[in-house]
């Protein structure tokens, strides 16, 4: 398989788009491509500070590689969660994002470059900061039952928007990838979960003071073409999953997708612009309203639910 632009040997052959590129060129095509995805949904500009949420894993630490090299003012906030059993997860994973701070790897290296500062690392231990690890705030909320996913879900989303307005970045970034994106699409709409659909999409606006705009610019990039950026780009990141992620129902979705992808080149990439396509004509208007939001009474943190918000209750935080 050959480089479609110089003929070299290819590092990947995307089917989809009937395109085979050398490292050079893919790094390129990549960085294009998140460009031009930043620049369609009007994610950020320049000038703006963008907060990205790294975990360890080679989509997070590919997008804060991509969004450094295209000049992009771009740090970043890690959120140290104790998952360390039966493998030291939570541990390996912020060895990886300080590694690729300390190593300089998102450099530009061409000579009429200007060079780029060094990022930030934010780092936010969960158990120093609240008291347990995610395991252990799970178990004594859930009396030992099930996995600690809704704890930590909960958890991260609170420290990211919160760290994000305290710290004055205007926009988070996470490094969802069209596989992520996919899988919960293809679970809402098979349940049909018309609320859910109605605010899946590449850009989440802060709909009121206290949220911060989220945003995905790997949205559009299949999973293997982030994990090949980063194996081009020399970025050693975490391989493991999360271990209490086994058996979940998304990546059981994920392995559905997946087959129907290798009988169908393309199949996921259109399911999802068609989706993108459908939002933008008002298709799921009807399902997208606005709850309506206080401050939480303790943190100041938007929130539903009266008086406390979730995070206050379940972390049992008080005045």
């Amino acid at each position: 398989m050959r480089c479609r632009k110089c003929g070299e040997r290819a590092v990947i052959n995307m089917r989809h788009h009937k395109l085979a590129l050398c490292g050079e060129h893919y790094v390129e095509w990549f960085a294009a491509q998140t460009e031009r995805a930043i620049e369609k949904y009007a994610m950020f500009s320049r000038e703006e500070r963008v907060l990205v949420a790294v975990s360890g894993g080679k989509d997070s630490l590919a997008l804060w590689d991509v969004l450094l090299r295209l000049g992009y003012q771009a740090d970043g906030l890690y959120i140290a969660l104790g998952i360390n059993a039966p493998i030291p997860y939570s541990d390996v994973s912020l060895e990886k994002a300080q590694k690729f701070v300390a190593n300089g790897n998102w450099r530009v290296t061409k000579e009429d470059a200007l060079p780029a500062p060094r990022p930030t690392l934010h780092v936010v231990d969960i158990a120093a900061t609240y008291g347990k690890t995610i395991p252990e705030i799970a178990r004594a909320k859930m009396r030992g039952q099930g996995r600690p996913c809704a704890a930590c879900g909960l958890t991260k989303r609170y420290v990211m928007n919160r760290l994000a307005l305290e710290q004055g970045y205007a926009v988070l970034a996470t490094g969802h990838n069209l596989d992520d994106e996919i899988a919960v699409l293809f679970q809402n709409t098979l349940h049909w979960q018309m609320g859910y659909l109605a605010r899946q999409a590449p850009v989440l606006p802060a709909s009121r003071e206290g949220l911060v705009k989220k945003v995905k610019p790997l949205c559009r990039f299949y999973e293997r073409e982030t994990a090949t950026y980063a194996l081009v780009r020399g970025i050693d990141y975490i391989y493991d999953e999360c271990p209490h992620a086994t058996g979940n129902l998304t990546n059981f979705y994920k392995t559905l997708l997946n087959q129907l992808e290798t009988e169908s080149p393309g199949a996921k990439l259109s399911f999802y612009l068609e989706f993108l396509r459908a939002r933008d004509e008002g298709a799921f208007e009807a399902f997208n309203r606005t709850e309506e939001l206080h401050a939480c009474e303790v943190c100041g943190q938007p929130t539903s639910a009266p008086g406390r918000c979730a995070f206050c209750r379940m972390w049992d935080v008080s005045r």
